[in-house]
């Protein structure tokens, strides 16, 4: 059984642990709602470009459809985006993309295909550079430390425009988590090139009945997908890192608050255990002194 001063010293730790995780806790409440508020802001925005994208290339031609919308026109190599964070100490959120990452990884190679791996944050840099570190072509760490920034998305899609125009992958796919609640963050895989739109996607109105309008385009489609496609690559980019900053802060406030209250628990089991050794060692010189007192 440990000691007094053991026990003594050990709950001083607890609460020294206690008052961290509790502080980390009220940080990351305070930034969760603001990247929130981003996250909630920006998905209606990335679906009507996603639809308005759609729109145009359902009655445009796709023979030489720019690359960013059609692809490669192969699907032999592809490019994983895993985004993570910076630091630790967020319960699961990390570990569920590093393992959907891995899971990826597999089932392509398993097909034949080969994978390279753009990564953004530092956690999924040193965790997947371990076993896969020959697949890895850039790394982006320090993004949204504040909070997330549009030129930070557009720095990632740039990489991913430099990699696609030398030919370095024929299908792109990024990972993050998406935001649902503080409790509950979904892993999404979301293909970027070529362009997938995503069924899941609410429709806007349903279609009316009767022939449907046609529509002419000044300029012609082709002008207006090479304006547009940039941007959207930007914005899809954009939207996955600020769900996955809203994903970590809720995710951290949670693991802290799980944490702060197993360490009230702790100090409270300590504490029993510190007073029952104190009264068992009490009780025992009670017993040595009356058992001297009776034998003179």
């Amino acid at each position: 059984m440990a000691g007094l001063k053991e026990l003594k010293t050990r709950i001083a730790s607890v609460k020294s642990t206690q008052k961290i995780t509790s502080a980390m806790k009220m940080v990351a409440a305070s930034r969760l709602r603001r990247a929130q508020e981003a996250a909630e802001a920006a998905r209606p925005y990335a679906a009507r470009m996603a639809r308005m994208i759609g729109s145009i290339v359902t009655g445009a031609s796709t023979d030489g459809a720019p690359a960013l919308l059609a692809g490669t026109g192969k699907d032999d190599i592809h490019l994983l985006i895993p985004v993570t964070s910076d630091r630790g100490l967020c319960g699961g959120f990390n570990a569920s993309i590093i393992r959907e990452t891995r899971r990826r990884i597999k089932a392509l190679e398993d097909d034949g295909k080969t994978v390279k791996l753009l990564c953004v944050g530092r956690k999924s840099r040193d965790i997947l550079r371990r076993e896969h570190g020959d697949k890895m072509v850039e790394t982006f760490t320090g993004i949204g430390r504040s909070v997330v920034q549009l030129d930070e998305a557009q720095m990632v899609a740039a990489e991913v425009r430099r990699l696609l125009g030398e030919g370095e992958f024929d299908v792109c796919t990024v990972i993050f988590n998406r935001f649902v609640s503080a409790m509950t963050q979904v892993v999404t895989p979301q293909q970027l090139i070529p362009v997938l739109l995503d069924e899941n996607e609410p429709a806007e109105e349903e279609a009316p009945d009767g022939p449907q309008a046609s529509y002419e385009y000044e300029p012609s489609e082709a002008d207006i997908l090479d304006n547009l496609l940039p941007a959207n690559l930007d914005v899809q980019i954009f939207r996955a890192l600020l769900e996955s900053a809203a994903s970590e802060h809720g995710a951290r406030m949670t693991a802290m608050d799980n944490a702060t209250r197993n360490a009230g628990d702790m100090i409270d089991d300590l504490t029993m255990t510190f007073n029952r050794t104190r009264q068992a060692r009490i009780t025992s010189e009670l017993i040595e002194i009356i058992s001297g007192a009776e034998a003179v």
